[in-house]
């Protein structure tokens, strides 16, 4: 779970061009959005598109599950691995 964890983070990054923050400087469990990282709703659907396009998961656009898988790159990864599973 930690390599799919650092790659969420990288995914992040690269996606979203955050050129001044590396992998190590996101916490894993802190939430991704307002506080923690401070996404917004752009950065949300550049990620989602981001994760389908890498991972080929579907993600609702505005349910509260989807929310729920946002809410740190911990949450995300369990997404991502529940997802390969199924």
């Amino acid at each position: 779970m930690q390599a799919l964890e650092h790659e969420i983070k990288e995914l992040i990054i690269t996606s979203l061009s955050l050129e001044d923050i590396t992998p190590a400087d996101i916490d894993t469990a802190a939430p991704l959005f307002v506080e923690g990282l401070g996404l917004d709703s752009i950065d949300a659907l550049e990620l989602g598109l981001a994760l389908q396009k890498r991972y080929g998961v579907s993600l609702s656009a505005d349910s509260q599950e989807t929310r729920r898988h946002f809410a740190s790159v911990q949450a995300l990864a369990e997404f991502v691995a529940s997802q390969r599973q199924a």
